[in-house]
């Protein structure tokens, strides 16, 4: 077979070299348009599962990138003069023209000769070949010949980022956040030598304007940026390679082969460069296609698409799940100016986390002395410090993570030497003292107060509409649902959205709060429930709107009543479905009903002894119904921008806000996009939540889509963490979240970056007795043995995996 490969770079090479291996009857070509000695970019990184692959694929080439990599395992944030380090990273560099250079003489050993400076300008000079790869980059000529068929997509990242390379030997990954008057700049940084680093620098666009970078040449760039990371470079300099300031592209296709051409690497795909390499899935990527073809040798034609076919099955799944984490990567750098308030302890978490690829569970694997000190510092910040002491001391407030610290250290996060993740904090005063050995639960466990109550843990569940009400009146199915909650260990308990009114119910057999009767039994379960935990209970109001009088769930969901239904209202005279009935808009005496009957209902709800108000303005229901502009087409002072809309909902608040008392928190859920062309979006929903704070709200319930049949949610796990994220960070108010989230894990990780503050549990089925998390006692008891116990996790897993370790020159840090 004779194989054309257009590009050498790494993808080009490492596919030749291996197809040639396995066949070597096989006439294999590479194609390159620069000189031998032309290469861009400076170090290229690989994990140590990558590594393994290499390992398996070709021993040789594997064994000289092992004897000239530099490899480490930490990652250092260096943030408002904190450096904090976290551990259990694997991650390997070398310089991109030493791999280019092993790789090409593993070529020639093979016999795959490699043609430098040739031009190739219409794929027919390629036609006597029986497959063509194209390894030929971003701007691919073998895809874009066949465009048509590969339907190319490319998305330019808002971001602008610029290439270096540096004199000064990062020790480790670092990431830098540096402030200056023009906007906040950030610097990605890695070994890939004894004596050199890669160093890409990168801001928003807004910042690179206002610097004057737009028009800035090659040069002026460079001594902007040394200036600027003066105290990062510590004297050392930039170095270019035809460094420009760009966006960053990411690349999709359709397809990935078509006839006898296929592609690879970076002509199929591109991933934001901070989740890593794009050379690291380049490589991958022949792999794939090197063992496709020689699992479906021999087979002719026929066997050639089926190989295409196979490795495009085979990569292509893997290649979109890290794309769609680097979209998370991308869009975190993007926009990270939100989270500059966030302490540098809980910015590094966030950080490290941003992606979702990397849980809290996950770092308390590679490194749980940094967790350890990530579980101290948010103890200490949200709740008295941990009473049980391994050295005897007690935690200060300002307890820092993991902070760089050795003789010499300064408040500037400068050192010449480093600590152990979590082991040291410097003083600021030049001095080192010992961190203090505490046991400290997971956030999780650390209590939330809010106005005059205070949460014993940040896990909250809810209670499910079982369609039991008769009249509104609360049964013994919402008593068994409140003990169930109750006694699970969880922190809050939230009814079942209840209706303020009769008219206000979903389906005929919701619950509501309106009548005397009905405070009467929701007093009776709240006290019987309260019991049996330390739980407190949220009753969540709401008033359904043009989603009403439907039959009940277990018939299926909004499907109307065929009788006994009641005449609906809402914000505009616009049915929820085509086969449910058309509401009344209303008018202002609806309004002042409405109102009032919120208000009532809230004053109900103290009554029988609840500690918390969610007021249910998402969903599509009434309330929701004034907030997004697909549902709210009225004419009048109620509509239009979005502060005119929000009118009728904080009118409501206010009311809801006087009845309740003040020492009492209350709550809004709303929906913080319609996940509908035209709906609310989420930069409407930070102002939508900080209007509600300002009017009264101490928390936010994140909610999406509902608004109409025809949203469109993305339901995955933790799926409303995002909006969570975003809302608690612009609008800074509290937020409750829910989504899919079913461990105490996945909770702990987004408590501790800050996404929010309390989280809503989706566990498997309860049954009473049965609890939801573990006591706070219990994890005190089992942390207590297991510290004792306790490894370096990391070193006992790179020794049971026989990790490789660098050979030569190349420098191991622990």
């Amino acid at each position: 077979m004779k194989i054309a490969i257009l590009g050498g770079g790494p993808a080009g090479l490492y596919c030749g070299l291996l197809i040639k291996k396995a066949h070597p009857t096989h006439e294999v070509t590479i194609v390159e348009r620069n000189p031998a000695d032309a290469t861009y970019g400076w170090g290229v990184v690989f994990s140590d599962r990558t590594l393994a692959a290499f390992q398996e694929a070709d021993y040789p080439t594997y064994r000289a990138i092992i004897d000239n990599f530099v490899i480490w395992d930490e990652i250092a944030t260096h943030y408002h003069g904190a450096t904090i380090r976290a551990g259990g990273h694997v991650i390997a560099g070398i310089a991109r023209k030493l791999l280019l250079g092993i790789l090409r003489e593993r070529c020639a050993d093979l016999g795959v000769p490699v043609r430098f400076d040739t031009e190739i300008h219409d794929l027919s000079e390629l036609s006597a070949a029986d497959l063509v790869i194209g390894a030929d980059g971003v701007n691919s000529l073998v895809r874009q010949t066949h465009a048509a068929v590969f339907r190319p997509r490319v998305e330019n990242g808002r971001a602008r980022y610029i290439w270096f390379g540096t004199d000064r030997a990062f020790d480790c990954f670092t990431f830098i956040f540096r402030e200056s008057a023009h906007g906040l700049f950030q610097v990605h940084a890695y070994p890939f030598g004894g004596t050199t680093s890669t160093f890409i620098v990168e801001c928003d666009e807004a910042t690179w304007r206002r610097a004057g970078l737009d028009t800035a040449g090659e040069a002026e760039s460079i001594a902007f940026c040394e200036a600027l990371f003066a105290d990062d470079l510590r004297g050392c300099r930039l170095f270019s390679n035809n460094s420009k300031w760009i966006n960053f592209p990411t690349l999709k296709t359709a397809t990935w082969h078509h006839g006898n051409v296929v592609l690879l690497g970076d002509a199929a795909h591109t991933a934001h460069f901070s989740i890593g390499s794009g050379t690291k899935l380049a490589m991958e990527d022949a792999i794939a296609l090197a063992n496709a073809l020689e699992h479906r040798s021999g087979q002719g034609i026929g066997g050639l698409e089926a190989a295409l076919g196979e490795y495009e099955l085979d990569r292509r799944p893997v290649v979109e799940t890290l794309q769609a984490a680097a979209r998370e990567s991308r869009d975190y750098f993007e926009h990270v100016s939100r989270y500059l308030h966030l302490a540098p302890e809980q910015f590094t978490f966030h950080l490290l986390t941003r992606s979702g690829r990397v849980s809290y569970d996950d770092l308390r694997v590679r490194d749980a002395r940094y967790v350890d000190a990530l579980d101290r510092w948010y103890a200490a910040r949200h709740g008295p410090p941990p009473a049980t002491a391994l050295d005897g001391a007690a935690a200060p407030d300002d307890a820092p993570v993991g902070r760089d610290a050795s003789v010499g250290h300064d408040a500037s996060g400068r050192s010449d030497g480093k600590s152990a993740p979590g082991h040291h904090a410097s003083d600021g005063a030049n001095r080192v003292r010992p961190a203090l050995a505490l046991i400290a639960p997971p956030p999780v466990f650390a209590p939330l107060t809010v106005r005059a109550s205070t949460l014993p843990n940040r896990v909250a569940l809810a209670c499910a509409a079982d369609g039991s009400a008769r009249d509104g009146l609360a049964g013994e199915g919402h008593r068994h649902q409140l003990r169930v909650r109750s006694g699970s260990g969880v922190a809050l308990v939230l009814t079942e959205p209840l209706a303020v009114s009769a008219d206000g119910r979903v389906t005929s057999g919701d619950a509501g709060l309106y009548r005397p009767d009905h405070v009467a039994a929701w007093t009776e379960f709240v006290r019987e429930a309260r019991a049996l935990g330390s739980a407190r209970f949220a009753a969540v109001l709401g008033h359904a709107g043009r989603r009403g009088a439907m039959r009940p769930r277990r018939d299926g969901l909004d499907r109307s009543l065929a009788d006994g239904g009641w005449p609906l209202i809402a914000a505009s005279a616009v049915p929820y479905t085509l086969a449910t009935p058309t509401p009344r808009a209303m008018d202002r005496a609806d309004m002042d009903h409405v109102r009032d009957a919120f208000e009532r209902a809230a004053r109900m709800a103290d009554e029988a002894g609840f500690d918390m108000l969610v007021l249910h303005a998402g969903h599509g229901y009434l309330l929701g119904s004034f907030i997004s502009p697909l549902t709210n087409l009225r004419a009048d002072e109620y509509a239009g921008p979005i502060a005119h809309r929000l009118r009728f909902p904080l009118e409501v608040l206010a009311a809801a806000r006087a009845a309740w008392p003040a020492a009492k928190p209350l709550a809004v859920a709303f929906s913080v996009t319609d996940c509908a062309p035209g709906g609310l979006a989420p930069d409407d929903a930070v102002a939508v939540a900080a209007a509600f704070a300002a009017r009264g709200a101490d928390l936010i319930h994140v909610l999406v889509g509902q608004t109409t049949p025809d949203a469109e949610p993305i339901y995955r796990r933790g799926f409303l963490t995002p909006f969570s994220d975003r809302v608690r960070n612009e609008a800074r108010v509290a937020t409750l979240v829910g989504g899919y989230i079913t461990t105490t894990g996945e909770a702990n990780t987004l408590l501790a970056a800050g996404r929010a503050d309390l989280c809503l549990l989706d566990p498997p089925e309860l049954t009473e007795g049965a609890g939801a998390i573990e006591s706070a006692a219990a994890w005190e008891s089992d942390a207590l043995g297991e510290r004792a116990r306790r490894v370096d996790g990391h070193t006992a897993a790179t020794a049971a995996q026989g990790k490789p370790a660098a050979r030569k020159g190349a420098r191991v840090h622990p």
